[in-house]
């Protein structure tokens, strides 16, 4: 077998130099991945190149030698860092196989047609000689593409850092340098969503809402920087709903500049949602007296024992039903008939524990100037409750970043 292949190389190198031209032409005609990437005559060297190294590894696989293979690993990392798809490589590199064969075969028909059956224990040798190039161009790309990948993973992870963390001036050259590298607009609609413990996001890629996200991991939680475009900001929950997690949602900004604070304003809401309540996505906007309270940690521990001190100080089950009434009335919107219904009592209970609260706190329910007060030492009493129901070692959402300029 190797003496018919020493035999016919001449012609045989004649015949691969025009097979890499055809395969070159088809190649561009038929793959517009090569096409953008590689001009012909590059192409053509690279698929000649290639098709000898298939015949030489034809002769060493006849003589029981191992195939040279670190010229297919250079092709797969070169490929995989200009960005070819994989099936597009593996493509070419089983049609020029086929076509080494069918070289073959020409050539040794040419030359005595009576050896081509000697040439059929050949095939197998050719198979595993391709099989060994596919292999190893396939391995090296998957690695280098890995390799890229988590390059690009972090080099995103920093971009999304210096936009969420607010570094340096919010108009300053590394804010909108992050976002254009990120595809930001200057301009737009943004907004900043941040999960609860347990919660998880996802890709950058358009959500089913058509809202884009990219998501940063970081120890201290997840947080998403949503690109609104023309979808109103409610659309968020629905982006947010099949997570199934407690999340905080801050209010449209149009700038990237601006994403420091609304990451700040999107952890503040997460703090209005009961760290033991369900998923519940909770809109800043909606939320800004609880927000407030939240917010000032010192003043709601002063408004708690201001207003509603004598309240807290009654016996355990005394003080519930007084807050649990009051939380009630409060949602109904003042009304004490419906109070009594999602109460399961009478109006005039309602109406009897009401006005106990009045007495003990001093404070008039009529009044809106007092109805203000109790409300938001009401949310103090639950953001307390909230926070001492958390799980151990939870932390509260940080400072505000300083505002440049």
């Amino acid at each position: 077998m190797e003496r018919i292949i020493e035999e016919i190389r001449e012609d045989l190198s004649r015949r691969i130099a025009v097979t890499a031209d055809r395969l070159a032409d088809r190649t561009l005609a038929e793959d517009p991945a090569y096409a953008a990437l590689l001009g012909r005559a590059e192409l053509r060297e690279r698929i000649h190149h290639n098709l000898r190294q298939a015949v030489e590894g034809l002769v060493l696989g006849v003589r029981g030698l191992p195939v040279e293979l670190a010229d297919a690993r250079a092709t797969g990392t070169l490929r995989a860092e200009q960005g070819l798809p994989l099936a597009s490589l593996l493509r070419t590199y089983r049609r020029g196989g086929r076509l080494v064969w069918q070289a073959l075969n020409e050539a040794v028909a040419a030359h005595d047609p009576a050896a081509l059956p000697r040439l059929l224990p050949a095939a197998a040798v050719l198979w595993d000689v391709l099989d060994q190039l596919t292999d190893a161009v396939a391995d090296a790309y998957r690695r280098t593409e890995a390799a890229r990948w988590d390059r690009d993973r972090e080099r995103r992870a920093a971009l999304l850092d210096a936009l969420l963390d607010g570094a340096g001036p919010s108009d300053g050259p590394a804010v909108s340098e992050a976002a254009a590298q990120l595809g930001l607009p200057e301009r737009g609609r943004f907004a900043v969503v941040v999960l609860g413990a347990g919660g998880s996001g996802g890709s950058g890629e358009p959500a089913a809402s058509g809202l884009r996200v990219l998501w940063r991991i970081r120890a201290d939680g997840e947080t998403g920087l949503v690109e609104l475009g023309h979808h109103p900001l409610e659309s968020v929950r629905e982006l947010l709903g099949p997570l199934g997690a407690r999340a905080g949602v801050s209010p449209v900004v149009e700038t990237p500049g601006d994403l420091a604070r609304a990451r700040w304003l999107a952890a503040l809401a997460l703090r209005t949602v009961p760290a033991s309540g369900g998923p519940c996505t909770a809109l800043l906007d909606e939320r800004l007296p609880t927000a407030l309270v939240a917010s000032q940690a010192e003043l709601a521990g002063r408004l708690r024992q201001v207003v509603l001190g004598p309240v807290l100080a009654l016996p355990a089950e005394d003080r519930r039903v007084l807050l649990n009434t009051l939380g009630t009335w409060l949602t109904c919107q003042g009304s004490t008939t419906y109070a009594a219904q999602r109460l399961y009592c009478h109006r005039n209970t309602v109406s009897n524990r009401l006005r106990r609260l009045e007495q003990l706190t001093g404070r008039t329910l009529s009044d809106p100037a007092h109805v203000v007060e109790l409300a938001l030492a009401h949310a103090a009493v639950l953001q307390r409750a909230a926070g001492e129901g958390a799980a151990p070692g939870a932390k509260p959402a940080g400072r505000a970043p300083r505002r440049s300029g």
